[in-house]
């Protein structure tokens, strides 16, 4: 019988990669506008619900509520970008270096331990992404360099909530990126334009996919373990490399697809290693 956490999970990277397809669909928008609807579809949801649940707007950390909000946003515009510049399941293979960052963010900051077997399975994902530029010709140095310091910022995110979980809602973290996202992409107003006809469904479709995933991400966690969880967060991938192919014609040769299989062998590892150090 599967758990009600492994259908939620499923649920949620099904719900991501519609978010995500959609914000390469949308190539003829500036990435910031894409960035600005996704947190406004959020938002327009989450901050309601806080004033009805009488959640703290301000919270009790702003300083590191804003800093996860501005790492957040930095993350995600670099990561749309890339989406209009690269293959889907490229991308969102690459951004999988998040948590290895993340690892390494906390070992330094947070003085978490990092075992051998992690610093392996790092070695192993980041040769899957020189596996994976030096045989896909259409990944360019820029769009590469641009999805790395997504990945970075994603670490980064990842050490501020682990931090902030025991001293915030989740609805404030989540409300704190919204926001500093609408905000941010604002600066960019210049360079956006208006939608016409049909184009507003999937511009205000990929704010409500975002909030679905983040809303059943968070009940999954809630109701099953990280380990049993974590292996079935990379569905997102596998969601990527179908809907790559069905709407934009997206193929792999062997060899870059070897380098995606070896990013997410060390993400693997990497999870294994985790549950071995917390069993101890």
């Amino acid at each position: 019988m599967v758990s009600k956490g492994v259908v939620y999970i499923l649920v949620a990277t099904l719900a991501f990669a519609f978010m995500n397809t959609l914000a390469k669909e949308l190539t003829t928008f500036h990435s910031m506008q894409i960035v600005f609807f996704r947190a406004f579809g959020t938002f327009a949801f989450v901050f309601p619900y806080m004033l009805y649940r009488k959640v703290s707007i301000i919270g009790n950390n702003p300083k590191w509520l804003f800093l996860r909000g501005l790492v957040g946003v930095i993350s995600l515009s670099t990561f749309f970008m890339v989406l209009q510049r690269i293959p889907l399941g490229s991308a969102i293979s690459i951004r999988y270096l998040g948590p290895i960052f993340g690892a390494i963010f906390a070992f330094y900051f947070l003085k978490e331990k990092v075992k051998s077997l992690q610093w392996l399975s790092f070695a192993i994902a980041f040769a899957g992404v020189i596996v994976l530029k030096g045989f896909d010709v259409r990944i360019d140095f820029i769009s590469l360099a641009l999805i790395l310091i997504s990945a970075v910022f994603v670490g980064m995110v990842f050490v501020l909530i682990r931090y902030l979980s025991d001293k915030e809602s989740y609805l404030t973290i989540i409300n704190y990126f919204m926001v500093i996202s609408m905000t941010v992409s604002l600066f960019f107003i210049g360079q956006w334009r208006m939608p016409v006809g049909t184009e507003w469904y999937p511009i205000m479709s990929i704010g409500v996919f975002g909030l679905v995933g983040q809303v059943f991400m968070t009940k999954a966690f809630e109701m099953e373990e990280t380990s049993v969880l974590a292996p079935f967060k990379y569905m997102e991938l596998v969601w990527a490399l179908i809907m790559g192919f069905l709407f934009f014609g997206e193929t792999y040769t062997w060899l870059p697809f070897m380098g995606i299989l070896l990013i997410i062998l060390g993400m693997i590892v990497n999870v294994y290693a985790k549950n071995r150090k917390e069993a101890v």
